[in-house]
């Protein structure tokens, strides 16, 4: 949809979502003509640094997002992923064995084999598996938002690639020079169908 007077323009972009039925993904672009040819001639720096910005504030909305207790799931798992936490476990094991070794002439508390010590350990290795797989979920539910973020993008990308070449074409022709009739062209001319490209990997993979 476009929309253009002497002054300003608006143009909206939209795309059907592939992974939810009926939704659509849509871009506005817009503003001054004097806007649009400062963003043209940005710099590469700029761009790089518009994007940072943008894929900082994605990542802000989902920490955002975060309740108390994924907050603390994660601040458990840092910590745990840590070398101070081996280092802690290092000097608490070591010290627990010299003790009830008897070596420092303190009555022992928990004698060799150490029954109380592997029943600690076997706890804390429960809990920490477990609050492991409460980040790992987490972490697999953004990989996918960002996985369809992609691919909407993709399918944006390829969808104005269509477009660039069908533009390409009508100008060839224009000048009065003959395009031919290839059938690489012609199909590069055509909308690429994520159905159809879905349908064939799956035929592929059956096949493999």
């Amino acid at each position: 949809m476009l929309n253009t007077d002497a002054a300003s323009f608006t143009l909206k972009r939209c795309i059907s979502t592939p992974l939810k039925r009926g939704a659509t993904l849509c871009f506005k672009e817009g503003g001054s003509e004097m806007g649009q040819k400062r963003g043209a001639g940005q710099s590469f720096a700029d761009v790089v640094g518009r994007n940072a910005t943008a894929v900082r504030e994605i990542h802000q909305r989902a920490e955002n997002r975060q309740t108390k207790q994924d907050q603390i799931a994660d601040a458990i798992t840092r910590f745990t992923g840590s070398m101070l936490f081996v280092y802690l476990h290092l000097a608490i094991i070591g010290g627990w064995v010299v003790v009830n070794l008897g070596w420092l002439g303190i009555k022992p508390f928990d004698p060799y084999p150490f029954g109380l010590l592997t029943m600690a350990g076997s706890l804390e290795a429960i809990f920490l598996s477990t609050f492991v797989l409460i980040s790992q979920n987490r972490m697999s539910a953004a990989d996918a938002r960002r996985a369809e973020l992609d691919l909407h993008v993709n399918m944006l990308t390829e969808h104005e690639l269509t477009q660039l070449i069908r533009l390409t074409h009508a100008i060839a022709e224009h000048l009065g020079i003959a395009p031919g009739s290839d059938a690489a062209v012609e199909e590069a001319m055509q909308d690429v169908k994520p159905e159809e490209v879905a349908k064939i990997m799956e035929e592929e993979a059956k096949t493999e």
